[in-house]
């Protein structure tokens, strides 16, 4: 056997354990489909058969290759879970609505996996139930990563889960452990996760959404993707209380859970006050609000200001927080404001939150670095250390950021020539690209709020997927496979 073939069957031999557990969540929709007597319920047989043989067959005839995972396997596996995972999950799509393609059914489930929300579906409100069920509950999963549960458990298959944990987990400072075993690490912050949802699922449902409403707007909620169960979003219920609920939900999943886990450990809030990436991500959110709010106002989109505060206040949380999620059609405000929105997913969640983007801990290291090199143009022999929050930060971090940086602009430059070279105009291209690689969901013009991306063609929507892809695993995991040295013994 080469050498090549002894590296891979370790990793897919995990993988095929993933599959089967992935199987499981299946009976999920299953159960919703079985009770509702809906028109899907096929689907998921079938679905579920297909899953659990291809999963099981691969961890059967690999087993013999089980070992522990070295640091390149993690990154191998990060990237064939997140590609190999959206294929069964578009199964019950693709078996029943005939009429949808492999692209926009790989679409979707990679869509909500990967947390983005951006839908090729219209008609919503007709679809069976447990459709939207299985869509929405791809966003939680996806939120905190599924890899993490794996990691969880990924011990008692005989594999240890700290690889896996570092390829998957999102932020600069991925070193950084809450407890002393990784798979502690993973379990505590699955336990906040699901303590969260649980009272963003009773809150939504006391606001006066229905039990199954409830818990599918948790799902986007929590895992900060902008699936909805409607096609006017969170704008059918046209309620101030409920987008306020979530609104809230949005600024919390927004934070590092790593902070909402000391928070809890150590019965304080003053850890929110104390963390600086939490600070800036509220305050920077919370301004631009109140700057669009006046600013609608001001161009008379809406007659006074606590409408237009209300408006801005929902949407502008939603995009800069990736969620995605909807009020009104933002794209018919004057066009600095949509844009804003747009820059603000770029940066404005926390690192380790469920949110998409560059992050803000890494804008914030950008910040301090530029700092630090005008105060060393003035002066040359000065020893001016970059800190976040008191603590000096070392400089192979810091040129770990620029070097994020360079491939991130890179890649949605790429992207977007791409788009345009298949014949979509620059506003729709260039925001798509950005909606897509942040994990954001709808953008502008022709992929606006109030339409999805039904309307590009198989090879804009692959670019797309692509681009979901590799944000979501933060480029690196991803495009480090592309290289020779990667492959090399």
């Amino acid at each position: 056997m080469s050498a090549l073939a002894r590296s891979i069957f370790p990793v897919l031999n995990v993988l095929g354990a993933i599959v089967v557990i992935f199987a499981i969540t299946l009976f999920v929709p299953l159960g919703f489909a079985f009770f509702g007597r809906d028109a899907a319920l096929p689907s998921y047989d079938n679905a579920i058969v297909i899953t659990l043989v291809a999963g099981g067959t691969l961890y059967v005839t690999t087993r013999r290759y089980k070992r522990e995972l070295l640091p390149r396997d993690g990154f191998l596996l990060v990237t064939l879970v997140w590609t190999v995972l959206p294929g069964f999950a578009a199964l019950p799509l693709l078996l029943h609505l005939k009429d949808l393609s492999f692209t926009d059914a790989y679409f979707e489930a990679m869509s909500g996996l990967t947390t983005t929300g951006s839908t090729v579906l219209s008609g919503l409100d007709e679809l069976p139930l447990s459709i939207n069920i299985w869509r929405h509950l791809l966003v939680w999963m996806g939120g905190m990563g599924i890899l993490v549960l794996a990691v969880a458990i990924l011990p008692m298959l005989g594999v240890g889960g700290s690889q896996v944990f570092k390829a998957e987990s999102t932020g600069v400072l991925k070193e950084s452990k809450l407890t002393p075993r990784i798979a502690e690490t993973a379990k505590g912050l699955y336990a906040i996760y699901l303590a969260i949802s649980a009272v963003c699922f009773l809150s939504l449902r006391w606001a006066g959404m229905s039990w199954p409403d409830a818990f599918m707007i948790m799902c986007s909620t929590m895992g900060l993707g902008g699936f909805a169960p409607y096609d006017a979003s969170i704008g059918h219920w046209d309620s101030p209380l409920i987008e306020a609920v979530v609104v809230v939900f949005m600024l919390i999943a927004g934070i590092n859970f790593s902070v909402h886990f000391l928070a809890w450990r150590r019965r304080s809030p003053w850890v929110y006050a104390a963390d600086p990436e939490a600070k800036a991500f509220v305050l920077v959110v919370l301004g631009a609000v109140l700057l669009i709010a006046v600013f609608l106002q001001w161009n008379g989109v809406y007659a006074d200001f606590a409408t237009a505060l209300r408006y801005a206040l929902f949407n502008t949380v939603s995009i800069a927080t990736t969620t995605g999620l909807t009020s009104t059609d933002y794209n018919q405000w004057p066009i600095f404001a949509p844009v804003l929105m747009l820059f603000l997913c770029c940066f404005a969640t926390s690192a380790g939150s469920t949110g998409g983007g560059i992050k803000m801990i890494r804008a914030l290291l950008l910040l301090k670095q530029a700092k630090r090199e005008f105060t060393r143009i003035l002066h040359p022999r000065v020893i001016n250390p970059v800190t976040i929050g008191g603590q000096p930060i070392e400089n192979n971090v810091i040129f770990a950021v620029l070097a994020f940086m360079l491939v991130w602009g890179g890649s949605v430059i790429f992207c977007t020539m791409l788009l345009l070279f298949s014949g979509l105009d620059v506003i729709t291209a260039f925001s798509a690209v950005i909606a897509s690689i942040n994990n954001t969901g709808p953008g502008l013009n022709q992929v606006g709020p109030a339409t999805n991306y039904a309307g590009l063609n198989d090879f804009e929507t692959w670019v797309c997927t692509f681009a979901m892809l590799i944000g979501r695993l933060e480029l690196f995991a991803v495009l480090v496979l592309f290289t020779p040295v990667f492959w090399r013994k």
